[in-house]
């Protein structure tokens, strides 16, 4: 979908990207090394000649744009902001130099003799590496949006835009027309629609686009109209009428995009596959599968190693105050539940007695649980409580940030309650989350908790995890 403007935008990104890339590699060597930099932070190495890292513009020009690529820079999704942008940037950014610094290591130890070795070829400072981290976030961020701008500026001038015919104006076909008309920006522009079931001579369609007749004018309404692209958007029981639309756009090099009316089933991305020759269409994708499955682990590892190291002091404070509170063990473990349905025993710092809810029962959470402990109030307000999950986080029961997970008596409730309930479990469970930095915890509507996992879930990147984690922060948020 969107195919030209893909091709366009992510052209003109690549570019753009690697160009920015190699400007802030020249710009890293200047100020380290011909700027008051060098008094304050004295070379240890002589100064090295500007051709050295001349050498490596061509290297650091196709590792920006391919970092940005597994960082999903390329691909356009409705609705991204600029702050989602920014962080997609900085990571890809430090995947590039991450990859920089592991490249220019190996090259030198394998590849360069002794005599290059000694003159620092292939040999960048740390210093520098750091400097274009900076740059490049910088310069690249600006590019990306420079270059957003003016093409915007032109389709919202009418110049260059790609006239749409939608070929049925049910619910189907008003919903391709409103994403369409929601973003103008993308140089689209709907002439109107077409429907067999429409009223007859009405000329009316939808949010004043105008009904131009019936399937069988498609090749008049395209000649009159100009018509770039069609969008088919029929009931399955009438699919069978696409097949002369499509039929007449092969033969006038008209492009055709289907929307699957499948619409009402598929809460999450779908993904088509091929089966030896058959295309199958895969309902309920995520993108959290493969690669991206290893570099989400990774990064849980390392920061949940870092917190834990950090907040040991913390605990073992947050331990005496338990323990002299009230008898009983300092953690308490609950039955939570994760990926695909498995459950797992969260661990948390006791707020309640021991037999709390003996006689309650399980029951939902409330902030002002007469059942708490004095420091447990304490531990609850500031989500101290949950510091303990980095431990489940450690051992591959949970992920810094994902759904909250929740106990298996309350989800054979819910999965009968709410729709879609269940695919919250298609990713392990978070101790953060999107729902949560959206203000969705605690007791707040489980159907908006449930869309925000939802399209956590879909849009998953690890630049969308450092922007959770980074608003949990600042927000004073982790989740309920």
């Amino acid at each position: 979908m969107l195919k030209r403007y893909n091709r366009l935008l992510v052209a003109l990104h690549i570019a753009a990207d690697v160009m920015s890339g190699m400007l802030a590699f020249a710009l890293a060597y200047w100020v380290r090394f011909d700027t008051v930099l060098t008094s304050l932070v004295p070379l240890t190495k002589g100064h090295p000649p500007f051709r050295q890292y001349l050498s490596l513009l061509p290297f650091v020009g196709l590792l920006i744009p391919a970092a940005f690529h597994l960082q999903g820079l390329y691909r356009l999704r409705r609705g991204r902001t600029r702050v989602d942008d920014f962080f997609a940037v900085l990571v890809g950014s430090i995947v590039a130099v991450l990859g920089g610094v592991a490249g220019t290591l190996y090259v030198q130890t394998y590849y360069v003799g002794d005599a290059l070795k000694a003159q620092g070829y292939f040999e960048v400072s740390q210093l520098v590496w750091a400097l274009f981290l900076v740059f490049t976030v910088a310069l690249t961020f600006s590019a990306r949006e420079a270059a957003r701008r003016y093409l915007r500026r032109r389709w919202r001038a009418g110049k260059s835009l790609r006239r749409v015919l939608i070929v049925g104006s049910g619910d189907l076909g008003r919903t391709v027309a409103d994403r369409l008309l929601e973003h103008r920006e993308l140089g689209f522009t709907i002439v109107g629609f077409i429907d067999d079931n429409a009223a007859a001579g009405d000329g009316i369609g939808y949010r004043g686009l105008p009904l131009l007749g019936q399937l069988s004018d498609t090749a008049a309404v395209c000649g009159d109209e100009h018509v770039d692209e069609i969008y088919v958007a029929l009931p399955i029981d009438e699919h069978i009428k696409m097949l002369g639309v499509v039929e007449y756009a092969s033969r006038e090099c008209i492009d055709v995009h289907v929307v699957p009316d499948l619409l009402q089933f598929i809460a999450l991305r779908a993904r088509l596959e091929d089966l030896d020759g058959l295309p199958i269409i895969s309902i309920h994708d995520v993108p959290l599968r493969g690669m991206n499955s290893v570099i989400k682990r990774l990064t849980d590892i390392a920061l949940s190693l870092t917190v834990i190291v950090l907040t040991a002091p913390l605990t073992l404070l947050i331990a005496l105050l338990i323990k002299r509170s009230s008898p009983g063990p300092v953690f308490y473990s609950q039955e939570r539940m994760s990926l695909d349905g498995q459950s797992f025993k969260v661990y948390k710092f006791r707020s309640m007695p021991i037999d709390a809810e003996d006689v309650t029962g399980p029951i939902w959470a409330r902030e002002d649980d007469p059942r708490a402990t004095r420091i447990g109030r304490w531990l609850r307000r500031t989500d101290v409580d949950e510091l303990p999950q980095f431990w489940n986080v450690l051992k591959g029961d949970m992920s810094i940030v994902g759904p909250r997970p929740e106990r298996p008596f309350f989800v054979e409730q819910f999965k009968h309650r709410i729709p879609q309930y269940m695919l919250r479990h298609k990713v392990k469970a978070g101790i953060t989350g999107w729902a949560q930095v959206n203000g969705w915890r605690g007791n707040t509507s489980l159907e908006k908790r449930i869309e925000f996992d939802l399209y956590y879930i879909e849009n998953w990147s690890l630049s969308l995890d450092f922007k959770i984690m980074w608003l949990t922060l600042m927000r004073g948020v982790t989740h309920s």
